[in-house]
């Protein structure tokens, strides 16, 4: 597709088809410990316009893996209100609409539902062909938007999450749902502004919110900008902790340098510390929310509960971004994280593709490398057994720039250096999205 527009050209632009392909074609062997979906959240807008990147309708791609074969691959449209009736997130009242937004971040399965999320609205429940069943409220419990970045305690099988606001308070409410899907646990933390906390962290006693001077601006939204949100210099940084065991009570808040993150990677108690990995940046959308970004890199923060402080040490130097790590260990030391090289943005130039895997015990950083031209998405983590940190592969869809085509390749994690295992061929070019799972067969 040509255009001027970045968020809306090359593999920034969207496609225009929904497909059912079977018997995909594959380069190498698929290792016959996966069966399951791989699926991928991300904008594609259903108008082939958007007014920006972050905005563009979601769509899920998803290839499935049976005994050795890459059996299919399917696309679908997230059918929100927004996509089938023209809905707003908010009237010209302020109102809001929970089923309007676009749900094109992510997508997770938790008690058997898979929910496609995005943090301005309500998730939308999908079936396992990808089609909408509607937006999905907990049983009428769930009154504000759910981040798209929950957390899974392998511990317990809760679901923590929280939803923040924009317009009016509050601007920020922390969730929990038990392991059957029952949403148990709604309070409202006080005292946070109308920051983008896009995530947060979950250890086995704690969670961490960052809050963190990206905000929403309402002369911005007054004016119509897009994506109303911009850096502001007096905005306090900080993370607040709130134990696990007294979900309503107090949070407790600790400076960090001025910065942004939009992931962490993982997150875990330290006697009386707690290890957060994040990508941080250290500023953002100074003049506008359509500037290229600045560098992202791995940080390790460590906060001192007893001390009230927090140590901030940057571990690498490569500009990186979407950061994962084997989720059975979430809430937990994870021993490894995994992040991408790629064009992270629709106006940054492409750069050669990598898959990094940081050993976060000895801080080696073992690289896969792609040909040019070839830029990877998130790789999500598949184990290879029933070991939680211990064998698997990294699954993420490839863009060939050469070829204009888009591949789904799977790494081994022990020989990171190696050509991927298989390389699955799609009957369709996949644009660049945000974030994805691997789901095995229950």
């Amino acid at each position: 597709m040509s255009t001027g527009v970045p968020h809306l050209a090359g593999n920034y632009a969207p496609v225009t088809h929904e497909l059912t392909a079977t018997d995909l074609t594959v380069t190498g062997a698929i290792p016959k410990e996966l069966t399951g979906w791989y699926l991928r959240n991300g904008p594609n807008p259903h108008e082939a316009a958007s007014a920006h990147w972050f905005l563009g309708s979601g769509m899920v791609h998803g290839v499935r893996l049976e005994g050795g074969r890459a059996t299919a691959y399917r696309n679908r449209w997230v059918r929100t209100t927004a996509l089938t009736d023209g809905a707003q997130l908010f009237d010209q009242f302020g109102n809001r609409d929970l089923t309007a937004g676009t749900v094109n971040t992510h997508i997770v399965r938790h008690a058997g539902n898979l929910l496609a999320l995005a943090e301005s609205s309500l998730p939308y429940l999908l079936t396992p062909e990808l089609d909408t069943v509607g937006a999905y409220d907990f049983g009428g419990l769930l009154t504000t938007p759910m981040t798209a970045h929950p957390k899974t305690c392998p511990l317990t099988g809760e679901l923590h999450f929280f939803g923040y606001g924009m317009l009016t308070p509050p601007f920020l409410t922390y969730h929990r749902a038990d392991a059957a899907g029952n949403l148990v646990v709604s309070r409202v933390v006080d005292g946070v502004g109308p920051t983008m906390m896009h995530d947060f962290a979950l250890t086995q006693r704690h969670v961490v919110f960052l809050d963190l001077p990206v905000v929403f601006d309402m002369k911005l939204a007054m004016r119509g900008e897009a994506f109303p949100y911009r850096w502001n210099p007096a905005y306090p940084a900080r993370v607040g902790v709130l134990r696990r065991d007294d979900p309503h009570g107090a949070v407790h808040w600790f400076e960090v340098e001025p910065c942004y993150v939009f992931h962490v990677a993982c997150a875990y108690d330290d006697g009386n510390d707690i290890v957060l990995y994040v990508v941080r940046y250290p500023y953002l959308w100074r003049s506008g929310s359509g500037e290229a970004y600045p560098e992202s890199n791995l940080w390790r923060w460590t906060i001192d509960l007893g001390a009230g402080k927090v140590a901030e040490e940057q571990l690498d130097d490569r500009n990186t971004e979407f950061p994962r790590i084997d989720d059975r260990l979430s809430g937990l030391e994870s021993g490894f994280v995994h992040t991408v090289v790629a064009a992270s943005h629709p106006r940054h130039d492409p750069v050669d593709g990598a898959l990094l895997r940081y050993d976060t015990g000895t801080g080696a950083v073992a690289r896969h490398r792609l040909a040019p031209g070839r830029i990877p998405s998130e790789a999500a983590f598949a184990p290879a057994d029933d070991r939680a940190g211990g064998a698997g592969w990294l699954m993420t869809y490839v863009y060939d720039a050469a070829t204009d085509t888009s591949d789904l390749i799977i790494v081994d994690v022990d020989d990171m250096t190696a050509a991927p295992v298989a390389t699955i061929h799609l009957p369709q070019r996949v644009p660049y999205g945000f974030h994805g799972s691997w789901l095995p067969d229950l």
